[in-house]
């Protein structure tokens, strides 16, 4: 009976060792993750991700301080520091809390800034740097600082991209020997104080209205430029207009001169060739016109004095023509 509960207490000894043992030496390890094994104290290798064994006792898992940054509710962050030995190889995102800078004109703005990096070499991460995200955390500040301390106020507002270029720059030179990538940095506010804030809303007021009564202007000055133009040429379509009737006037003018001169030479012509021989048809017209406007003369009023030529003998002429025609005619 003795032997029997020896036996079954060396049993149950030997099973919890066992569980113990194997529990010390089988690791899983995910996908995207590593763990560093050290054998006495002293780096060994590196666990990629599958099932693996490790001589318990001997070797075992390195484990360092990481300290996380948790956002609540009240937009405040809380640290908390904690041991790990799962090393995450994805790239990861630090979001940093506000933090004071000062301008090189002395102005005091609040900054937030995103960070993404991700550990390129597990090894250097555990072991050329203690609490690898607080160091990148103090860096980033200081960095910021001197970043924003080399630019006025109003160059770090309108610089944002200049600003995330040169950040980067700066972390992954100076956080490459610890095995960590910065894939990029962001600055996600900056809040400048309350006095200076207010004076920035007066001054885009002002511009505004600036803005606004200089586009108010040209517009003005484009609508009069426009309507000057708009009657500068009516008035040339005007001129045109009047030229080109005067052209046309002056044209049938002309051709109705050429007309009746066509017309009274033919009438010169036929009455040539009607009167008798030797008579004159110039005189023939002349006296013609002699006795039209003689009514005209002495139409109206007896008070007018009627101015008879000088030359009367060929009015006579005339007349004993247009006798001589009638009675050649009759």
């Amino acid at each position: 009976m003795i032997l029997l509960i020896a036996f079954c207490i060396f049993a149950a000894v030997a099973v919890i060792t066992t569980l113990i043992l194997l529990y010390n030496s089988v690791y899983l390890v995910k996908q995207a993750e590593v763990i560093l094994i050290e054998r006495l104290g002293s780096y060994e290798r590196i666990l990629g991700p599958g099932l693996h064994f490790i001589v318990p006792f001997m070797e075992k898992p390195r484990s360092v301080i990481w300290t996380h940054l948790v956002q609540h509710d009240d937009r405040k962050y809380r640290r908390f520091t904690n041991y790990i030995w799962r090393i995450d190889l994805r790239e990861s995102v630090y979001d940093f809390p506000k933090q004071h800078v000062i301008t090189r004109d002395n102005v005091t703005i609040e900054i937030s800034t995103l960070l993404y990096y991700q550990i390129i070499n597990p090894k250097a991460a555990m072991y050329e740097v203690c609490n690898l995200p607080e160091a990148i955390e103090k860096l980033t500040q200081t960095t910021l600082r001197n970043v924003i301390g080399s630019m006025d106020f109003d160059e770090s507002l309108v610089s944002r991209d200049r600003i995330n270029q040169k950040l980067r720059v700066i972390l992954d030179e100076a956080i490459d020997k610890w095995g960590v990538k910065v894939n990029r940095v962001e600055l996600q506010e900056i809040n400048p104080p309350a006095d200076v804030r207010h004076a920035m809303e007066k001054q885009m007021r002002a511009e505004r209205d600036r803005r606004a009564v200089i586009l108010e202007a040209e517009g003005k000055k484009r609508a009069a430029i426009l309507e000057a133009e708009g009657e500068r040429e009516a008035d040339i379509l005007v001129a045109e207009g009047e030229a080109g009737a005067r052209v046309i006037n002056a044209q049938s003018e002309a051709e109705a001169r050429v007309k009746t001169a066509q017309a009274e030479a033919q009438a010169i012509v036929m009455l040539r060739d009607s009167l008798p021989a030797g008579l004159d048809p110039q005189s023939y017209l002349v006296a013609m016109q002699y006795i039209k406007a003689l009514p005209q003369m002495v139409a109206g009023k007896n008070d007018k004095l009627v101015v008879v030529p000088y030359d009367a003998s060929s009015l006579i002429g005339s007349l004993a023509t247009i006798k001589k025609v009638f009675n050649d005619v009759q």
